[in-house]
């Protein structure tokens, strides 16, 4: 009986290293592509300094101060006098009430 066992586990054994997975190869990119990466990065890198000049320029003309990243910093009374106007009705707590299509549009519109 001990020899059948054993015989059975030495077949699983090998049934589940056969079905391992087997380890491939990694073949280096062209250089062409790691090239056109550095290339996307920097233009990545400078649309979002325009866009940051563009914020600190609005921010500006309006008086608002923003974060680094051109949000509006909620620790300044201005910002935090700013409210949202929604389209539809509200609920209780002054929030959208979802319910409505007007205010599911105004959602839809600022994602």
């Amino acid at each position: 009986m001990k020899k059948i066992f054993t015989l059975v586990a030495v077949a699983l054994f090998g049934l589940s290293t056969s079905f391992a997975q087997t380890a491939t190869t990694v073949k280096q990119a062209p250089k062409k592509a790691a090239t056109t990466v550095k290339t996307e990065a920097k233009k990545a890198t400078t649309t979002a300094k325009t866009e940051a000049k563009k914020a600190e320029k609005k921010a500006a003309t309006t008086g608002a101060k923003l974060k680094a990243d051109g949000t509006p910093d909620m620790r300044y009374k201005e910002n935090k006098e700013a409210k949202v106007v929604t389209a539809g009705p509200k609920k209780k707590d002054g929030t959208a009430d979802m319910r409505y299509k007007a205010n599911k549009e105004a959602a839809k519109k600022k994602n």
